[in-house]
């Protein structure tokens, strides 16, 4: 047996090493593809290229570790079952869970050096690669003056060429707009015959000596002065040399304290850490919150100047007699009144039969009814008017407060379901390994083909549903249809029982396709 655990060995290294480093050089392209645009053109030199590829790889380690376990296990136990290599081991008496022993072990070492990358090799290289990438981001374009296009590389200058000689030095028709110094000197253009540019031996300056030009410099206008005119300088020269600094296209480096707090250059303390101090920050906004909507809505502790006014008391029906000595404004300013209330006593009982609490506002005198029906109406109309005024502020107040203090909890909420899942990630990634052992040793069995043609196929596969199974459970804990840590869980929990299931197919050298249930339903077709 230990000749067969040595053989196993040295069948499955090799095809692991080979099919770990294409798996690693796709997803490195793959990549680095998505950061082209803002690497190009930007004077990175090949020492900063190769550093953001190196930083690239190794954050790339946890995607390609699984994925070459399961090509070379596909590999190797594909080219044993097609010559019958397995066939003679299972004649002997050894099954196929035997045989995947050894390499389950090499399989749990290479879960364990993938968590290892994750939790303290790829937060450094994350934090470097992000860094660095920020700083080629942020940098300008390499200088690039070309014939008949306005360039402003320099801050400051926009310089037109209009044509330049095969030498490449030699140009003509030159334009130079200095708005540099506009606020204290005003603006100046400068228009030249002919010139020639070049660099400084340190390549520190650039140089452009011009020929038979003029410069026009207006003066800094003062906007204070009411004087309409201003004066305009006109010099011309035959020769004048300018010179630009080229320090400002060179990559400077960025403190990478500005991305520490992200959740992908972190360990699993540093996260358990950040997701503590989210959740306090979730609590003390939803304390903030409630603190809030409590002061606006609480009427006692609120001092509206409006509900302290002195009001009148709410009218009484006036009898009929007392009308008498009323005079005719009086009167019929009560029985308006009067008819106001009727109708809104009529409009109570009509609905009262659907509403309880009009049921309850029917049981109240007929003075509470018209005093708890008008409260409004007891108030002066200039009054009336700055109520409903304070309250639409308050409530605009209360809508933006709420909304603002929605968003900010979603996105406190989105950061603690990406710590939480992360954290994850790092142990399912390395528990892949494992599973993807078993998934590839089998199918290897069954589909009894070696070499790189069905393997590959039936090893992509696969690692698509794994990676379509974590991008789609990352997106529904983003959206809290699944808690983050179930979500991370999920591809370990869908491809668990799919390996166990491949394996026990294997084991029983029966066609995957052979299922009771799927054998009943292609019966009944063949009946039919």
């Amino acid at each position: 047996m230990k000749k067969l655990d040595t053989l196993l060995l040295k069948s499955f290294i090799g095809p692991f090493i080979a099919t770990f480093a294409i798996a690693l050089f796709v997803l490195t392209m793959q990549t680095l593809w998505v950061y082209i645009d803002d690497i190009m053109g930007k004077g990175a030199g090949l020492f900063l290229i190769m550093e953001l590829i190196s930083y690239l790889i190794v954050s790339l380690f946890p995607l390609a570790l699984p994925l070459g376990v399961l090509i070379s296990a596909v590999m190797v136990f594909g080219g044993m079952a097609e010559n019958y290599e397995l066939a003679s081991f299972k004649s002997a008496g050894v099954p196929l869970i035997r045989i995947l022993m050894p390499l389950a072990f090499v399989a749990t070492g290479i879960g364990l050096f993938s968590f290892i990358c994750s939790n303290y090799l790829i937060p450094i290289t994350n934090l470097q690669f992000k860094s660095r990438l920020y700083d080629i981001r942020k940098q300008k374009p390499t200088l690039s003056l070309k014939a008949g296009i306005f360039n402003d590389d320099f801050v400051g200058y926009t310089i037109y060429i209009g044509s330049k000689e095969k030498d490449g030095k030699t140009i003509n028709d030159v334009i130079i707009y200095d708005s540099k110094n506009s606020s204290s000197q005003g603006l100046s253009q400068l228009t030249a015959a002919s010139g020639e540019m070049y660099m400084t031996e340190d390549n520190k300056y650039f140089i452009m000596n011009l020929f038979d030009g003029v410069r026009n410099q207006e003066s800094a206008r003062s906007f204070k002065s009411n004087d309409k005119t201003y004066p305009f300088v006109r010099t011309k020269f035959k020769e004048h040399k300018m010179i630009f600094d080229l320090s400002q296209f060179d990559i400077s480096e960025t403190d990478k304290d500005l991305f520490k707090t992200h959740q992908s250059v972190m360990s699993v303390d540093q996260l358990m850490v950040a997701i503590d101090s989210l959740g306090i920050k979730i609590e003390d906004k939803f304390n903030s919150l409630h603190k809030n909507m409590y002061q606006n809505y609480n009427y006692e502790k609120i001092r509206d100047t409006v509900l302290f006014k002195k009001r009148p008391v709410a009218p009484k029906r006036v009898n009929s007699k007392k009308l008498q000595n009323q005079s005719p404004e009086q009167i019929a300013k009560n029985k308006a009144q009067t008819a106001r209330m009727d109708s809104i006593k009529a409009t109570v009982e009509k609905r009262a039969p659907k509403s309880p609490k009009l049921k309850k506002i029917l049981q109240l005198s007929e003075n509470e009814l018209d005093t708890a029906r008008n409260f409004i109406y007891t108030f002066p109309i200039n009054d009336r008017k700055q109520m409903f005024n304070r309250a639409k502020t308050g409530a605009r107040s209360i809508l933006s407060n709420s909304g603002s203090s929605q968003r900010s909890l979603e996105i406190l909420q989105e950061k603690k379901v990406k710590h939480i899942f992360i954290m994850h990630t790092k142990v399912t990634y390395a528990m892949i390994c494992i599973i993807f052992l078993f998934i590839g040793g089998s199918m290897g069995a069954i589909v009894r083909k070696g070499g790189f043609g069905y393997p590959l196929l039936v090893a992509v596969a696969f690692f698509v549903v794994f990676i379509v199974l974590t991008l789609a459970c990352e997106k529904l804990a983003e959206s809290n249809v699944f808690h983050a840590a179930l979500a991370a869980w999920i591809p370990i929990i869908v491809l668990a029982p799919l390996a166990a299931l491949i394996t026990s197919k294997a084991m029983g050298e029966s066609s995957f396709f052979q299922i009771p249930f799927i054998d009943k339903i292609s019966a009944l077709f063949k009946k039919g």
